[in-house]
């Protein structure tokens, strides 16, 4: 627009110039050589336009047939680069769609047409092209070429680190992600793989240094810049609690205040919190959780928040989260504890059978048989409730990556990813999978060879024992899910009023044959 501009404003002024020259009229006398030439001004003008005109087309005729032949070369140079990167274009799109022939066949066309110093993507194609063969040990010496051009040197960390990855190499992806975060810090996928690294070692000073850069460089939102911290201060504090019980405090306390429904992070401060005799506070921490997620975890640490108090006293405490917190089955099930504890069965009875009308679960049946055990000794209706225990779904665990813990952990024991437990009931058993089905009462599933039904009871008795903190002989833990024969629920009225009662899971019975020979006059148990 300028030059056009410019361009009009010069026209004008030549335009103007010979108007001013014709409304004044006069001669130009030239003597030259003895010869006078006399001329009008206009003349005189337009000979010298035209003269200046006529040398500034020679000058560039002379200078076009001077440069004719580094302006041709120029023009195949042109046209060579332009078909090279023409090639390198569909073959790059070639590898994205996954055409490995195509891909390579373009890779060896563009090389032959741009020097690959001056296009670095040319070793990008034919690694993407030796990927796609199966050629791994060919792409990964096209990556290691990248590492000595300093623009390509981060697009070959990219591709050892996966290669590294897919060969199940933690170290050297850890190594190769390390460099490419010292070299430029926003790259997400190697801040991750650095983070990875350093709470793989338990450096949780180092991931909190990560994460608060990560933080102030916008990669990842304040919520999730919180929760990462939570959970590390929460490692931190774990770990420290033991031998530096001032610091442990701090990172707990700190980890509580980022992400305060954040149960372990309330259970380690509240830890610390007792054991430094700030039973108020601890408390406070416990109860805010609580309200926003019931756990059991936070149940048993707030009702034994005093070791010398009375089981009423940890029975009072039990009902005040259960006050906090109405018709919830975790909230029932502490208080049951708690009675059972305080030996009031028939409160422990109602809360146990309060929270199977709220959410029907494993552990609350567990609870009813030990409940039953201590009030009755009555064997038959232990086994009753342990059977239903059997078909209940199960209780919410801790799980990261298809594995069950029993207590939280800042990291996958799979997949190292940190804040990967999650707490949610686990699969449901396929025999209880065929119970919910009520239009198939008569479906029968077949058990394992190794499956055995007899350990039922012992496994399942020492479990419940396990989980409301009775002592069990060499510390067993509770039984692995058991696919029993007879899919349809046990009830408790037809348990009490069937004539024909049925076998229990760990119940071998009484063979066809020994019933016939059996005495009429014998007593029979089951």
């Amino acid at each position: 627009m300028i030059r056009i501009l410019f361009f009009l404003a010069v026209v004008f002024g030549l335009g103007l110039g010979f108007a001013w020259l014709a409304d004044r009229p006069g001669d130009m006398v030239v003597t030259f050589d003895g010869y006078q030439y006399q001329v009008s001004l206009m003349v005189a003008a337009v000979a010298v336009v035209a003269a200046v005109a006529a040398v500034m087309i020679a000058w560039w005729l002379i200078k076009s047939v001077w440069n004719s032949p580094y302006a041709i070369a120029r023009h195949f140079r042109v046209r060579r680069r332009d078909r090279g990167y023409q090639a390198l274009s569909t073959g790059m799109i070639a590898a994205g769609a996954g055409d490995g022939a195509l891909a390579r066949k373009k890779s060896k066309e563009a090389a032959k047409l741009i020097r690959s110093d001056q296009e670095p993507l040319i070793y990008l194609l034919e690694a993407q092209a030796s990927l796609l063969e199966g050629d791994h040990d060919g792409a990964r010496q096209k990556f290691e070429a990248m590492l000595d051009d300093p623009e390509m040197r981060l697009l070959g960390l990219r591709g050892l680190y996966l290669e590294a990855q897919r060969l199940g190499d933690r170290t050297a992806a850890r190594h190769y992600a390390g460099r490419a975060a010292s070299a430029a810090p926003q790259l997400a996928w190697a801040a991750e793989s650095t983070l990875e690294e350093l709470t793989a070692r338990g450096d949780w000073d180092g991931a909190l240094t990560l994460v608060n850069a990560q933080k102030s460089t916008h990669q990842i939102e304040r919520d999730a810049a919180n929760r990462r911290r939570a959970v590390l201060l929460t490692a931190k504090a774990e770990g420290l609690m033991d031998h530096d019980p001032v610091a442990a405090k701090a990172a707990a306390l700190e980890a509580n205040r980022l992400q305060p429904e954040f149960i372990p992070a309330a259970v380690i401060a509240a830890k610390v919190l007792f054991q430094q005799n700030d039973v108020r506070k601890g408390s406070k921490v416990l109860e805010t959780a609580w309200r926003a997620e019931p756990h059991p975890a936070i149940a048993d640490l707030y009702t034994h928040a005093r070791p010398g108090d009375a089981v009423l006293d940890r029975l009072g405490r039990a009902r005040k989260l259960q006050d906090m917190k109405k018709n919830n089955a975790e909230a029932s099930l502490a208080v049951a504890r708690a009675a059972l504890d305080a030996q009031d069965y028939r409160a422990a009875r109602a809360e146990a059978e309060a929270a199977i009308r709220i959410d029907r679960r494993e552990g609350a049946y567990l609870l009813l048989a030990d409940i039953e055990e201590a009030e009755t000794g009555d064997e038959g209706k232990v086994r009753q409730w342990l059977s239903k225990a059997v078909r209940a779904p199960r209780d919410p665990v801790w799980i990261a990556d298809g594995v069950v813990s029993e207590r939280w952990a800042p990291l996958s024991p799979v997949t190292g990813k940190l804040d990967a437990f999650e707490w949610r009931a686990p699969t449901e058993r396929l025999g209880q999978l065929i119970d919910s089905q009520a239009s198939t009462p008569e479906i029968s599933v077949a058990i394992p060879a190794q499956a055995e039904v007899v350990e039922t009871d012992a496994k399942v008795s020492e479990g419940n024992r396990a989980r409301h903190g009775k002592s069990t002989a060499g510390g067993a833990t509770a039984a692995e899910p058991i696919i029993v024969d007879a899919p349809n629920q046990v009830l408790e009225d037809e348990l009490n009023t069937s004539d024909h009662p049925q076998r229990l899971p760990d119940d071998p019975g009484v063979e066809p044959d020994e019933e016939v020979a059996a005495a009429p006059g014998r007593f029979k148990l089951f």
